[in-house]
């Protein structure tokens, strides 16, 4: 006997949530374990992973991971999941989503660059172990610039803002101004370039969930501008369509786009939002150890 793939969690996990119920994501583990793994060994239900993790909750969590991904699990608030109207259809239709492979291609929609990073089996036998935890790190770093980039997309809009200025002011420039709510005429923000504050940047943010920022915004965001300074930041959670591009290209000033995927790789660089969960030490012999003097 052994321990379930995470991939193999998928049903027992939408089993749990049938009912509908919003439950907690401690309580979705509890009872996806003692439902369908209690009569595993003692044993194997205590193994843990190198951090210190319980394997088969990690493994569940894994699982409840990528079925909210594939729209068949939702978080309706923090802490929380809830089976979605797609989880209820795969449920009465009981797909079996059991294979990797076959959850990633044909329910679970990842970034086509994910997809292109996916592992094969004769990959797996010709890699490295160095090879493996690269990979295995870079799974983990995508799952979590996807989760990042969902929950931007769900927070207040004047709370978005302030966080583009946070993240500004990690990446080291100098103290930000907030602007009134009411009265900012397109600008969400302004960020002092160098810390004496001589040099100015004006930043707007979009907090879209699926509109594309256009043409017509980067004008705005020109005009808004002024006179008062050249340099720009356009940052939004969706992205820019052709003409926004343009347009910010051709401009007199200089204008930085920032879309949503280019926000989570800056927002993970810099540690912000994010938080270190396990650290893990990887070691070698100490060859000068061992030389003779």
């Amino acid at each position: 006997m052994e321990l379930p793939k995470f991939n193999e969690t998928f049903i027992p996990i939408l089993m749990i949530l049938s009912d509908g119920k919003t439950i907690p994501h401690r309580e979705l583990l509890k009872n996806v374990q003692e439902k369908y793994y209690s009569n595993l060994p003692k044993e194997l239900l205590e193994q843990k992973t190198k951090s210190g993790d319980v394997l088969i909750k990690n493994r569940i969590a894994w699982g409840k991971s990528y079925l909210k991904k594939g729209g068949f699990v939702e978080y309706p608030k923090r802490g929380f999941v809830k089976i979605t109207e797609k989880g209820k259809e795969a449920n009465s239709k009981k797909l079996q989503l059991k294979k990797d492979r076959d959850v990633e291609s044909n329910f679970l929609m990842f970034y086509e660059e994910e997809k292109t990073k996916s592992i094969t089996v004769k990959e797996i036998k010709d890699a490295s172990p160095q090879d493996l935890i690269d990979s295995g790190f870079t799974k983990i770093e995508s799952q979590v610039k996807s989760d990042l980039l969902e929950k931007l997309k769900d927070i207040d809009p004047y709370y978005f803002e302030k966080i583009i200025l946070i993240l500004l002011k990690m990446m080291g420039y100098g103290d930000f101004i907030e602007t009134t709510k009411s009265n900012d005429k397109g600008i969400d923000g302004i960020i002092n370039e160098d810390k004496l504050g001589l040099e100015k940047i004006y930043m707007q943010a979009k907090r879209y969930t699926e509109n594309k920022v256009r043409e017509k915004d980067i004008r705005n965001f020109i005009g808004a501008m002024s006179g008062d300074t050249k340099k720009g930041v356009f940052v939004t959670t969706s992205s820019f369509d052709k003409s926004a591009i343009k347009k910010a290209h051709d401009a007199h000033h200089t204008i930085i786009l920032i879309d949503g995927i280019k926000l989570t790789d800056l927002m993970y660089q810099y540690g912000v939002g994010v938080q270190v969960r396990n650290v893990y030490e990887v070691k070698e012999v100490d060859e000068d150890f061992f030389e003779e003097n």
